[in-house]
């Protein structure tokens, strides 16, 4: 099982400088908590499933985690390695929840946002 960490361990060491500046949003803790539950499941998977479903777990996800970046910065009109417009990139970022809305019938009765019938 030692491929895997190792594999692991280079994923996160150049990981981390080459793309951790574009984390301005999420806070300290939470950069830590991912790396921490990455290697957490790497370790559970090593020791119970095996060596080919680890290997698929610690190359799969960075390569899913990369195509799913690729495609969401393209429908944001963001580039994909710059971050840039920076301005776009954070604003999106930090976009907060959705929030339920109202459908329309609720919203001609003004009914909006009431619960009880």
């Amino acid at each position: 099982m030692a491929i895997e960490w190792l594999i692991s361990a280079m994923l996160i060491a150049v990981a981390t400088p080459a793309f951790g500046h574009f984390e301005t949003v999420r806070p300290v803790w939470a950069r830590i908590a991912r790396w921490l539950a990455y290697l957490a499941v790497t370790g559970i998977l090593g020791a119970t499933v095996g060596r080919p479903w680890t290997l698929l777990w610690v190359l799969g996800l960075p390569v899913a985690g990369g195509t799913f970046h690729v495609t969401w910065c393209l429908k944001h009109h963001i580039n994909p390695l710059t971050a840039e417009p920076r301005e776009r990139y954070e604003q999106l970022r930090r976009r907060p929840a959705r929030t339920r809305t109202p459908r329309p019938a609720e919203a001609q009765d003004g009914r909006a946002g009431d619960n009880h019938a």
